[in-house]
């Protein structure tokens, strides 16, 4: 799960972020969950659709000791 995702996304809808993006929000959805990861293009019209830098999908997920 992309918790931070869902942060950014605050009150908004999947449906509606998914709708502004120019995807089906079941696709948005699974992108969201993490069982899908997006392309390069779709990663860049997300995160210019929710204001972040699209390089935050590719970070490494390591964890501080």
């Amino acid at each position: 799960m992309l918790d931070w995702l869902v942060e950014i996304r605050g009150g908004r809808s999947q449906y509606k972020v998914a709708a502004e993006i120019g995807i089906a929000q079941s696709t948005y959805a699974s992108i969201e969950v993490g069982s899908r990861r997006p392309s390069v293009n779709m990663a860049m019209r997300i995160a210019d659709t929710l204001g972040f830098d699209c390089t935050r999908f590719y970070e490494s997920k390591r964890e501080s000791a």
